[in-house]
């Protein structure tokens, strides 16, 4: 979804997502349309007094539902700033902190491997929470019990948000990896087990509980909200249990060790007629060729640059109009797995792979590394290392 930053916190952006402008209001009016009942628990769980009938007055309960869903969600910007300032002490850059359908997420450029990094970081979000609702509720008590309906509606909106920052925090800690209780499991097994297999044994818990939250949203509280969360925490644990499974898997392995070295791969050069690079790949079963003037790549084509042509004119149009200029290059010594995130953030099928004077080394595309994960993954000694791959070339 597409995503609009509303501005920064200590060099942080903070960005919304399209789905968040959904929720908000949706979260304000049943706030809104529940303030009766939401003083009444309040009265009877805390002791707050609170008088409904100075709070459910005309257009009141709309403003109340705006004003306490957006401190709630200002809780939630904090929580993850909590998790961001942890680690940026530690070292680990913080993309961005969105806000979307489910609450927030901070954007980690990577995940410590340290147990006691990642337990820092994980535990600092909750407990921010809990600040917070220790605040709303310091504020509480200090606001006077009166008949003034302003008085009483700051009272309401203070005593509602500690109540939900704690329980945000308490929420956030039930062990359902990625949340922050599943980052703590995780930490904690790490302890004593290898990062990847603490990564496992935590995902599997966390799509445990995501089972049992789906069902108890669908068929005990009746609850979509529940079951589309129990969704994307199932799936955010098979990710990210599968990324670092394969970051595991191919530790030590480069770029050189995978790629299909330049001697190898087929270049065009930009007066190949459209048709002709049709039939090149249609021959040689490949979907992209690098582009190559004098001995320098210039850039890339691929089968949907010649599918922009309708079939009629690709006599006429040669691969200059219609190849790609704009490359993506790494360099050989590059992990795999970081090749790999960038084939994703840019959205490509393939990366040019240069040396350090922008020579053509190479061209690395997801299969190379598909590839090669398969055959790690089936050798007899459980790990194959990149001086093996180096030394089978």
């Amino acid at each position: 979804m597409r995503r609009f930053r509303i501005g920064s916190a200590f060099g942080i952006p903070i960005q919304l997502d399209l789905t968040f402008l959904l929720v908000l209001p949706l979260f304000a009016w049943i706030i809104g349309t529940q303030i009766a009942q939401t003083a009444g628990l309040l009265n009877s769980s805390l002791g707050t007094g609170l008088d409904p009938a100075l709070l459910t007055g005309g257009s009141l309960v709309w403003a109340l539902g705006t004003v306490a869903a957006v401190g709630l969600f200002t809780g939630v910007v904090l929580h993850e700033l909590g998790h961001s300032l942890v680690a940026i002490r530690y070292g680990f850059p913080i993309d961005s902190i969105t806000l979307w359908l489910f609450g927030g997420v901070a954007q980690l450029t990577e995940m410590p491997e340290d147990w006691k990094q990642e337990l820092a970081i994980a535990v600092a979000g909750p407990i921010v929470s809990i600040v917070l609702g220790v605040v709303s509720y310091g504020v509480f008590l200090v606001l006077p019990g009166t008949q003034s309906t302003a008085v009483e509606s700051a009272r309401f909106v203070f005593a509602y948000l500690a109540v939900m920052n704690v329980a945000l925090a308490a929420f956030n800690m039930l062990p359902g990896f990625p949340m922050d209780g599943g980052r703590v499991l995780r930490a904690l097994l790490a302890r004593t087990r290898p990062y990847a297999r603490a990564t496992q044994i935590a995902a599997e818990v966390g799509k445990v509980f995501a089972i049992l939250l789906g069902l108890f949203g669908l068929f005990v509280a009746g609850n979509i909200f529940l079951a589309g969360l129990a969704f994307f925490i199932y799936i955010g644990a098979a990710g990210e249990a599968r990324e670092t499974t394969m970051r595991a898997d191919l530790e030590g392995v480069q770029v050189r060790d995978v790629m299909t070295p330049a001697d190898r791969v087929t270049t065009v050069t930009p007066e190949v007629s459209v048709r002709e690079l049709v039939e090149t790949m249609f021959r040689e079963r490949h979907t992209g060729y690098p582009v190559e003037v004098d001995g320098e790549v210039v850039g890339l084509v691929t089968l949907e640059d010649a599918r922009a042509v309708r079939d009629v004119e690709r006599d006429a149009y040669t691969v200059r109009d219609v190849m790609t200029t704009e490359l993506v290059t790494v360099g050989p010594e590059l992990d795999v797995m970081d090749a790999l995130n960038e084939l994703q953030d840019n959205s490509v099928g393939r990366l040019v792979v240069t040396d350090e004077d922008g020579a053509f080394r190479g061209l690395l595309t997801r299969s190379d590394v598909m590839t090669a994960l398969s055959i790690l993954r089936s050798s007899d000694e459980g790990a194959v290392r990149a001086s093996r791959l180096r030394a089978e070339q």
